[in-house]
C-alpha cells in the first residue's frame, strides 16, 4: 500500500460494513498484580496463554550462533496486571528426552530497571555455549515456568524464508493459485482479468474511453489492497535482487511456485513476474505509467470492478529505469543463456527511462488527490518531493554505471552523492537503508572514484558505530537486543533493514566489528521478529505449522478480511490467512479515525468505533503498542497489521543471509 520509508495513510476505506472489535485479554499462567491498570476497554488480545514470561525465537538459532532468552516481568501496559518472578536459575531442556542439556544463571537488565519502551522488567538467559542439534525449551528451574519449544539446527531458517518467499506468489495478480502451488485453502482463479479491468486498463481520468486501453495485467498486489505501485514495486525487485545476489545458495529451485524446478532459482522467477509488469507499464519514449488502481473483494478473483492507470511521473520513470538496470546485470551475468536477450531488453529499458527522466525531470502525479483529480486511483501515495526524485535519479544512476561503466552515469553519481542523508549528516538511519545499501554497492563497483568509494564506506563506518549503531547495542538501550530509536508505522519492516544494515558490514568487509559480533547483532533482529519480544509474537502470519507456536492470526488484508468465513482469524474461521506474511508490526501513533467516536456519518458508522480506541494497540508502550486484528475504518486496523511487499523484501533480504551460508552455522 505504500512505500518502504515514505509511509503514508490510507485516505479510503476499502470496507464500510464491518462489526466492532470484540476485544478482551485473556487470564495468563502466573501471578495477577493486585495494581490492575489494563483498560477497561482492552483490545484485541496478543498475548498466548503460554510462553510469554520466558521469549525466545520460536524457530530457533543456528548451532553457533548466540542464543539468549529474554525472561520479563511486565510493569507497565495492558499487562501489566500479570506478574513474573524469575528465580536465579535457568535450564534449557531437551523437548524429546525432558533432560537438562544446559543450565545457567539469569542477568538483569539494566540493572533491574523498567525498560521505557516495552514496560517490562527484563533478564537475560545466555545458553550460546549450546551448539548440539535438536528441539529444546528454555525452563525457569525454580517455577518451572517453560518458553516456547525452539530448534537448534543449521537449516532452522530454511523453510521459514520459503513460506516468506510464497507470499509473493499469493499476491500475485492475474495469476491462478491452484494446487498443487497454492495450498487448497487459498487457491483462488486469476484476479482483475474480466471486462475492462488489468488486461483492458483505461487512464483514470477517460474510464469511458477505450483508445486509452492498455494491457497491463500481472505484477502484485502491494500489500492489504490490490493496487499496483510503480514506484514501489520496482523497489521490492531491487531489493530482492540484491537479496538474490548476496547470497544466491540461500534460494533455491524448490519453492512450490509454478516456475519451480526449472532450473532458475525461484527468487529469479518471482523478481521476473514483478519485472514483465514493469516493462508493460512503460511507454514507448521510456516514460512509465506511475501506478494501476485495482477493485477489491475477497478472493480476489471475485473483484470484478474496472482498472484504472494513473499516467507517467518522473518518479516512477527513475525507480523503474534502476529496476531495470540492476536485473539486467544480474539476469545478464547468470548462467542460463536463455536470459541474455531479455537482459538486453531491460538495458534498453533502463537507458530509455533515465533519458526521458533526464529530459522531463519534474512530471508529478499524485493518486487519491483531489488537486489531481485521481480520488480514489489507489490508496498510498506514490509521489515524492523534489528531494527524492533526486534521490531515485543517484539510484538509477548508479545501477546504470554498475551495468554499462558509461561515464555520464558515474559523472552523476560522484556530483550528487554528497546529497544524501548519510553524507550530509554523518547518520545511518534504518529509514534510509534502501539508499545506504545503494552506496555501498557503487562504493565497490570496479571504476568507482578510489576518493568517492573511501568518503562512502568512510562515512557509513563511522556513522554504524555511532549514537543509535553500534553505541546503542553496545550500551545494551534494548532489553529485547533490537535497538530502533523510533517506532513506527511499519516497524516490522525497519527492524529488518536495520538488521541488514548492519549486515552491510560483512557484505563488504567495513567496521571495526568482528563478523561473528555482526551476524549476532543482525541476528537479533530477525529473533525480534520472530518472537524476542514483550509480545512474544511471531510477526508473520499463520506459522504454526512451520514452527512458530505463537504467529499473527490476523491481519489488515482485503483477502483474509473482516468477517470471512474462510480467511479471517485462524481462530475463528476455516483457514485463517495464507502463511509468511510480514505485517507491520508495533505502532505507537495508532489511533482510531478522526471521525471517532461520534462523527463517522450516521449511528451505524459511529457504532463501529466501539466506546474508546481498541487498547492495545492503542496509549502502550512502543514495543507493545500492537494486536492482531483486521478491521477496517473507522478502526483502521491497516496501521498497525496490514502486510506490505516492502516488509516482505526487507525481511527476506535479512533472513537470508542465514541459509545456505557457510559462514553462519
Amino acid at each position: 500500500m505504500r512505500s518502504l520509508f515514505a509511509l503514508t495513510t490510507k485516505t479510503a476505506p476499502i470496507k464500510l460494513a464491518i462489526t466492532a472489535i470484540v476485544a478482551s485479554l485473556l487470564l495468563l499462567n502466573g501471578c495477577e498484580r493486585t495494581d490492575d491498570t489494563s483498560s477497561n476497554n482492552p483490545g484485541p488480545s496478543s498475548i498466548p496463554i503460554q510462553g510469554i514470561f520466558i521469549v525466545i525465537d520460536q524457530f530457533g538459532y543456528l548451532p553457533n550462533s548466540s542464543k539468549v532468552a529474554v525472561i520479563r516481568d511486565p510493569q507497565v501496559g495492558f499487562d501489566s496486571h500479570l506478574s513474573f518472578n524469575p528465580s536465579a536459575n535457568f535450564e534449557v531442556v531437551s523437548a524429546d528426552t525432558h533432560e537438562v542439556v544446559f543450565s545457567g544463571t539469569a542477568t538483569p537488565w539494566n540493572s533491574g530497571k523498567t525498560h521505557s519502551g516495552s514496560g517490562d522488567k527484563v533478564w537475560w538467559f545466555d545458553f550460546s555455549a549450546l551448539h548440539t542439534a535438536g528441539q529444546y525449551y528454555v525452563r525457569d528451574a525454580a517455577s518451572g515456568e517453560k518458553s516456547y519449544p525452539f530448534l537448534i539446527d543449521n537449516n532452522v531458517y530454511k523453510n521459514v524464508l520459503k513460506q516468506a518467499a510464497r507470499a509473493f506468489f499469493y499476491q500475485r495478480a492475474g495469476f491462478a493459485k491452484q494446487q498443487p502451488f497454492a495450498d487448497e485453502a487459498w487457491a483462488d482463479g486469476a484476479s482483475h482479468l474480466g471486462p475492462l479491468q488489468d488486461a483492458n486498463a483505461r487512464l483514470y481520468s477517460a474510464p469511458n474511453n477505450p483508445a486509452t486501453e492498455r494491457d497491463l495485467q500481472g505484477g502484485w498486489y502491494d500489500a492489504g489492497d490490490y493496487n499496483k505501485y510503480t514506484s514501489w514495486t520496482a523497489n521490492y525487485v531491487i531489493g530482492l535482487l540484491h537479496a538474490y545476489s548476496e547470497n544466491p545458495a540461500a534460494w533455491g529451485d524448490d519453492f512450490g511456485i509454478p516456475e519451480s524446478n526449472n532450473g532458475v532459482a525461484d527468487i529469479l522467477d518471482e523478481i521476473k513476474w514483478g519485472l514483465d509488469w514493469l516493462t508493460r507499464m512503460q511507454n514507448a519514449d521510456g516514460s512509465v505509467l506511475s501506478i494501476v488502481g485495482l477493485s477489491h473483494a475477497s478472493p480476489p478473483s471475485a473483484a470484478k470492478g474496472q482498472s484504472l492507470y494513473g499516467p507517467a511521473n518522473t518518479s516512477a520513470t527513475l525507480t523503474t529505469a534502476a529496476a531495470f538496470a540492476l536485473a539486467s546485470k544480474i539476469f545478464g551475468e547468470h548462467e542460463n543463456k536463455n536470459f541474455g536477450q531479455y537482459a538486453l531488453n531491460l538495458r534498453t529499458r533502463a537507458e530509455s527511462a533515465w533519458q526521458w527522466a533526464s529530459n522531463n525531470p519534474n512530471v508529478i502525479f499524485k493518486n487519491n488527490d483531489a488537486s489531481h483529480g485521481s480520488e480514489g486511483l489507489g490508496a498510498g501515495q506514490q509521489e515524492v518531493d523534489e528531494h527524492e526524485r533526486h534521490m531515485k535519479k543517484l539510484t538509477a544512476a548508479i545501477y546504470l554505471f554498475a551495468l554499462t561503466g558509461n561515464s555520464t552515469y558515474q559523472q552523476y553519481v560522484e556530483t550528487h552523492y554528497r546529497t544524501t542523508e548519510l553524507l550530509k549528516h554523518n547518520f545511518a538511519s534504518a529509514f534510509k537503508a534502501e539508499l545506504i545499501r545503494t552506496l555501498l554497492y557503487y562504493a565497490h563497483l570496479e571504476g568507482t572514484s578510489e576518493q568517492v568509494a573511501r568518503t562512502i564506506t568512510n562515512t557509513f563506518t563511522k556513522a554504524i558505530n555511532a549514537n543509535n549503531g553500534w553505541r546503542a547495542l553496545t550500551n545494551q538501550r534494548d532489553p529485547y537486543r533490537a535497538y530502533l530509536a523510533d517506532y513506527t508505522w511499519g516497524s516490522s519492516s525497519i527492524k529488518a533493514a536495520k538488521g541488514s544494515m548492519l549486515y552491510e558490514q560483512i557484505i563488504y568487509s567495513l567496521g571495526t566489528q568482528s563478523p561473528q559480533q555482526v551476524s549476532n547483532a543482525a541476528l537479533d533482529y530477525i529473533h525480534y521478529l520472530h518472537g524476542v519480544n514483550p509480545l512474544a509474537k511471531v510477526y508473520l502470519s499463520n506459522m504454526e505449522n512451520y514452527g512458530a507456536e505463537n504467529s499473527v492470526t490476523e491481519f489488515y488484508h482485503t483477502w483474509f478480511s473482516n468477517g470471512s468465513k474462510n480467511w479471517d482469524s485462524t481462530k475463528t474461521s476455516r483457514y485463517g490467512p495464507a502463511p509468511g506474511f510480514v505485517i507491520g508490526g508495533p505502532n505507537p501513533a495508532y489511533n482510531w479515525d478522526a471521525c471517532c467516536p461520534n462523527q463517522c456519518g450516521n449511528n451505524n458508522n459511529n457504532a463501529l468505533c466501539g466506546v474508546a480506541p481498541p487498547s492495545p494497540p492503542f496509549n502502550q508502550p512502543a514495543q507493545k503498542s500492537y494486536a492482531d486484528f483486521n478491521t477496517s475504518w473507522p478502526l483502521n486496523s491497516w496501521e498497525v497489521t496490514e502486510n506490505s511487499n516492502a516488509y516482505q523484501t526487507n525481511y527476506l533480504r535479512l533472513l537470508s543471509k542465514f541459509v545456505n551460508n557457510p559462514n553462519h552455522k
